[in-house]
This record gives C-alpha cells, sequence and structure tokens, in this order.
C-alpha cells in the first residue's frame, strides 16, 4: 500500500518538474541558439524565408537539449526518491 500512495503524493511533483525542465530547456535552447548563430530567433519550419539546413540544425539541437535535460531530470528526480524513500522508484 505505502508503494502505491508514494506514486500518488509524487506524481504532482514529477508533473511540476517537467513543467519546469521544459522550460528550462527552453531557456537553454535560446541560448545556444543566440550563440550559435547570432540570431535572437531560432527558425520556424513555417517560415518560408529559412532554409531547410537551417531549420532542420534548429531542430536537432532543441531536441538534443530537451532530451538532455529530461533525463538529468528525471535521474535527479528518482535519486532524489532514493534519498526520501529508501528505494528506487517503479
Amino acid at each position: 500500500m505505502a508503494g502505491k500512495l508514494e506514486k500518488i503524493a509524487l506524481k504532482p511533483v514529477n508533473v511540476a518538474m517537467g513543467v519546469a525542465a521544459g522550460a528550462v530547456a527552453g531557456m537553454v535552447f535560446k541560448k545556444v541558439w543566440k550563440l550559435a548563430s547570432g540570431d535572437d530567433d531560432a527558425p520556424d519550419a513555417g517560415d518560408e524565408s529559412r532554409g531547410w539546413g537551417e531549420v532542420l540544425i534548429a531542430a536537432a539541437l532543441q531536441g538534443a537539449i530537451f532530451a538532455v535535460v529530461k533525463a538529468a531530470v528525471h535521474r535527479g528526480s528518482a535519486a532524489g526518491t532514493k534519498r526520501l524513500t529508501g528505494h528506487w522508484p517503479d
């Protein structure tokens, strides 16, 4: 029963961590894109004036940053849960 209760109690924390991770990843991507391209805004796939290469590189970079931040937050949350509860979350 404690396992179910822990899962229910941790659900809102996990949701909040996911939202925060998305916000952090977005900020990191904006800074990296500005450093890499010198442009304030990343290209939008629907922007006719941007080339295929630029759009696809921006998308790949954004995806990589989001994946790394998500993995770091997920791993950190699991480690924190283990410290609090004594076992790794399922």
